[in-house]
């Protein structure tokens, strides 16, 4: 397929069947970058319509970066509660913390500008400059990686994503690009929605392994349990928590590590 006739499909499809979210309305009105960055670390490999109450309810607690900024990690990590990856939710926070400090408030309106952030690595800071400003940047994820496979690949196994930035460059609309990376999202979501997944031939896709019974919800557990009751010795956490011996020491070390939990006089709780 040629580039001109890929577009207009995909327009089209946009045109006709385009999705509808809350942060989407606001970067079309050109409103509030800061919520585009929100969205864009919620989404982060969790399904959209599960985002949409807690980016609704975490606009309202904190509509700026600098209302975040002066939260505390606990109640930021609290309202995050349900979503997962909870370290996404700590970089958040990070982010918030050196937007307010060291650019007066205001998100960066270039991908160059953004990646220095915590947690913030080429997808988020392509699709926040694009969202937020309209900056006409060439990232992928998965959807926009399914519709190029779907267009340009169909049969073809193994790809890799430097055979498909060739075709976004080209295919990127430079006038108006946060329309179309919504035009490809919403055809990747559809291809889905009816049971194609041509990301399947991507070489880099990977099943998700399952939460349950995994390191990540003993992580979350110990995690939770340090957020509803504050402070506590290990036996408490290890009771309520209902994790047990080694595997609660190594979630406790993993979550220092990344600068969730502090420990203080055989005491753990939320690090600030």
């Amino acid at each position: 397929m040629d580039i001109e006739k890929f577009r207009e499909t995909v327009l089209a499809n946009y045109n006709e069947a385009g999705r509808d979210f809350p942060w989407r309305k606001n970067a079309a009105n050109n409103v509030d970058p800061w919520g585009i960055l929100v969205s864009e670390f919620m989404l982060q490999q969790t399904q959209t319509e599960r985002v949409i109450p807690y980016w609704q309810r975490w606009m309202k607690l904190w509509p700026a970066p600098e209302d975040l900024a002066n939260a505390s990690l606990a109640q930021a990590l609290r309202e995050w509660s349900g979503l997962g990856y909870n370290r996404r939710c700590r970089n958040l926070v990070d982010c918030a913390a050196v937007i307010t400090r060291e650019n007066n408030g205001k998100v960066p309106d270039k991908p160059e500008n953004l990646l220095p952030l915590p947690g913030i690595g080429p997808y988020i800071a392509g699709a926040t400059a694009c969202f937020a400003y309209n900056h006409p940047s060439v990232f992928i994820e998965t959807n926009i990686r399914s519709t190029v496979l779907h267009f340009f690949f169909s049969g073809k196994s193994n790809v890799k994503d430097n055979e498909i930035f060739p075709i976004l460059e080209a295919a990127l609309d430079h006038a108006n690009p946060r329309i179309w990376y919504y035009a490809l999202m919403d055809y990747g979501a559809m291809l889905k929605k009816a049971g194609a997944n041509p990301n399947r031939r991507s070489a880099h896709y990977a099943r998700q392994s399952p939460f349950k019974g995994s390191f990540r919800q003993i992580r979350g557990k110990v995690l939770k349990t340090l957020i509803d009751h504050g402070p506590l010795p290990p036996e408490e956490i290890e009771n309520m928590a209902g994790v047990k011996g080694e595997s609660l020491y190594k979630a406790l070390d993993a979550l220092q590590k990344e600068s969730m939990v502090a420990e203080s006089g055989g005491i753990y709780r939320i690090n600030e």
